[in-house]
């Protein structure tokens, strides 16, 4: 996630509260969506963001997920999305993220 990302974020949470925001990931792998997923909870692994050392413990979700695809219109789905579903590890994503989530993979 790059440090503009993180930065623009963290000033959201600062200004808007962790309870009033949802992280929606769309990370290609599950290594990348695992660091991004730890980033917008647990803070930058890497101490090089402004996210560094910052838990922030925003609720995070892939866009692969099921109760995020429930609430995005179908053929926008369909038209935006549900290629790069088929073409990439989105099982293996959602349920890393899902795990991480629960706690599992701390």
């Amino acid at each position: 996630m790059d440090l503009e990302v993180q930065g623009r974020v963290k000033q959201l949470a600062e200004e808007y509260g962790a309870d009033d925001l949802v992280v929606l990931l769309g990370a290609p792998n599950v290594d990348a969506a695992l660091v991004q997923f730890e980033t917008m909870t647990r803070g930058d692994p890497t101490y090089a963001g402004p996210l560094g050392g910052i838990e922030l413990g925003l609720p995070v979700y892939h866009v692969f997920e099921p109760e995020v695809k429930a609430i995005i219109d179908p053929d926008r789905y369909s038209d935006l999305i549900e290629t790069l579903e088929l073409g990439l590890e989105a099982d293996a994503i959602v349920e890393a993220i899902q795990q991480s989530r629960a706690g599992e993979n701390q």
